[in-house]
């Protein structure tokens, strides 16, 4: 049982694009996954997660700041330039263009914790880099989304905090919590939890994909390369970016991961508020974002297949858990 948990867990990447191919043709099948859904389910995905860590895990990171600021530097340096780069080399429409450069500005996503997580990289690490980029993006975003696509977007600071509050803090504490006081029911639930957040990432991935599924059909070739390219590159450049500045593999998994990955779900948003088509009300800005949340969970996704294979024993780091090591909380 425990191996065939393992096995449903490391081929993350093939239910992701088995239920987003689904969803382009049945949309209904996974539309019911509504946005209230989405955050629950998010929250249960970093619920599993905190359960995986102890408050000494991120007393280790707070002690390297470097680290974090690498992140956060290759966060909005890397991903707007390569938005900006791609959409003028690939000559793309102007409401597409400004979806590619709108997502590539966003901070990094949760979705970006769970690819870590299951990659056995430094999951307190990712955490707290989603967290700070966030915080950043609150200034970062509009500011760079201003001066690459010439329009200022506005940012609900307030609503944003609340929103990685109740889907990243919060749920990572009570996990931490009963971690730390409810041990034996944490060692139960471990062996499952990365099976249960590969199902809701599917899920969150194909219900974006079936909301704009008629979109994507128009346009989706030629957007789909410009989203492809913007994520590979920055699965490279972010890990090129840590590697150079010295860092070891643990570290330049983790920061390749989280440059890598976005928040398109607050892109989609800010696309759909402040880009829409006043006469038809249709927001083609947001196609590149629901395509950028498939695309970089899938790229993601094969990266932590490969590196979950080829964990890394040679720095501290708050393992997480697998279903072929359910006394992987008992670390060094």
């Amino acid at each position: 049982m425990i191996r065939i948990l393992a096995f449903l867990t490391n081929v993350f990447p093939v239910w992701v694009a088995i239920a987003s191919g689904l969803a382009l043709f049945h949309p209904k099948w996974f539309t019911w996954f509504d946005e209230e859904a989405i955050v629950v389910g998010l929250a249960v995905i970093m619920l599993g997660m905190g359960i995986t860590l102890r408050f000494d895990d991120f007393r280790r990171v707070v002690e390297m700041p470097r680290p974090i600021a690498v992140g956060i530097a290759g966060q909005f340096l890397i991903m707007p330039f390569l938005g900006w780069s791609i959409a003028h080399l690939l000559q793309l429409d102007t409401p597409f263009a400004v979806g590619l450069i709108l997502v590539s500005c966003c901070p990094g996503g949760t979705a970006s914790n769970v690819v870590t997580y299951i990659a056995r990289a430094n999951l307190a690490l990712s955490v707290l880099m989603t967290m700070c980029s966030t915080m950043a993006a609150i200034v970062m975003t509009p500011l760079l989304t201003k001066w690459l696509a010439g329009t200022l977007v506005p940012v609900d600071a307030l609503g944003l905090l609340w929103s990685t509050v109740q889907v990243v803090l919060l749920p990572v504490l009570i996990g931490l919590i009963l971690n730390q006081r409810m041990p034996r029911l944490v060692r139960a639930v471990v062996p499952i939890a990365p099976l249960v957040s590969v199902i809701f990432i599917a899920l969150i991935c194909a219900s974006i994909i079936g909301q704009n599924a008629e979109s994507i059909f128009s346009h989706g070739l030629f957007l789909l390369l410009a989203v492809v390219l913007l994520h590979s590159a920055a699965f490279c450049l972010g890990y090129g970016f840590a590697f150079l500045l010295g860092y070891g593999p643990l570290i330049c998994r983790t920061i390749s991961i989280e440059v890598g990955m976005q928040n398109s779900g607050l892109g989609t948003v800010l696309a759909n508020k402040h880009f829409a088509n006043p006469e038809t009300g249709v927001a083609l800005a947001a196609v590149p974002c629901a395509m950028s949340a498939v695309c970089h969970s899938v790229v993601g996704s094969l990266l932590a297949a490969i590196w979950r294979l080829r964990p890394l024993g040679d720095e501290p780091r708050p393992t997480a858990p697998s279903a072929q090591s359910p006394d992987s909380l008992a670390r060094s």
